[in-house]
């Protein structure tokens, strides 16, 4: 199945924002809580319509970490939102404690995620934020491709989940392609193009760039099944290796660290069931910088062409 849907632009963050909202008009027990900032993380829309249900605890995201784990044991189902560098690496020890360690059910909303956020610069530019998320326990990391995704995705993770859960999103507006009627599941991966040359298994923005990639290697002759891993942890393993066996070789994409992330995920799969040659794409081993989103996409080799480069020197291996 091929999904080219023609929606225009749209930023992840504000499906996520939409899906807390239909989220908190379902369920009473929904509360918000910020940390100094609202609409650059979706989070504006929950709070116009239910401000007696949000509240900003200001630059304190340890602190809004405590706070929420207290609400979770309290009966309710606390959503908190703010930049994934500080969501997921500020407060890690609280996650892993306060969260994790006593299992309560509370959605982080990690913003600003990827090289793309641009003139941010390094410091703002979540890049290991799965890396941290994935390797703790009762976790659940979520990396939506896309707008209409990220609203399904937040709104099934707050009303239909147990446990902590991570959602990292972007800031800027993105393709918007995938059906509002899709068939999504979280822990289930999505097959959106069918290839049997190779595979490119991708998450999040760069899921777009891979079904760009896949259809420049069509042009060559190359056929490229592609894959959207929307849900890292857990993460679908029969989808995996049964790329693996069909298309013999794979490629991963990802706007985040290469040691770690989502690569290393799939890596995990392939090396204790199927090993098969696989390539990498994703930022090489260092901290981004300001500038403008296509152009750092593009400088850290995070799009279409890069991908083609990388499935033309798995395909070597085969």
């Amino acid at each position: 199945m091929e999904i080219y849907l023609d929606k225009g632009n749209k930023s992840t963050k504000s499906g996520f924002g939409e899906g807390v909202l239909e989220a908190g008009r379902k369920n009473k027990n929904v509360v918000g809580i910020g940390a100094d900032i609202t609409t650059s993380v979706g989070m504006n829309l929950f709070a116009d319509i239910f401000p007696e249900r949000f509240v900003s605890l200001g630059i304190a995201e340890q602190n809004c970490v405590g706070v929420a784990a207290g609400l979770a044991l309290s009966g309710k189902v606390p959503v908190f939102s703010t930049y994934g560098v500080f969501a997921a690496l500020r407060a890690t020890d609280q996650i892993r404690i306060s969260l994790c360690y006593n299992d309560v059910h509370v959605v982080i909303g990690g913003a600003h995620a990827g090289i793309s956020v641009g003139p941010d610069g390094a410091t703002h530019q979540a890049l290991e934020d799965i890396a941290m998320m994935r390797v703790l326990p009762n976790m659940t990391v979520i990396s939506p491709c896309d707008a209409t995704q990220a609203k399904i995705a937040t709104e099934r993770a707050i009303l239909e989940l147990n446990g902590p859960v991570y959602i990292r999103f972007g800031r800027e507006a993105v393709p918007d392609f995938t059906d509002n009627d899709q068939d999504f599941k979280i822990g289930k991966g999505q097959l959106l193009a069918d290839g049997t040359d190779v595979t490119i298994a991708a998450t999040g923005h760069m899921v777009w760039e891979a079904l760009e990639a896949c259809r420049l290697l069509k042009e060559e002759n190359i056929s490229a099944r592609v894959i959207n891993i929307h849900t890292i942890k857990p993460i679908d393993e029969e989808i995996i290796l049964k790329a693996a066996k069909e298309t013999g070789a794979i490629v991963t994409a990802e706007e985040h660290q290469i040691y770690g992330g989502f690569g290393s995920a799939v890596a995990e799969v392939l090396v204790k069931n199927n090993p098969v040659p696989m390539e990498f794409v994703g930022m090489p081993d260092c901290f981004g910088e300001s500038g403008k989103p296509e152009e750092l996409m593009q400088k850290y080799g995070l799009i279409a062409i890069n991908i083609v480069d990388k499935v033309k020197q798995v395909m070597k291996r085969k």
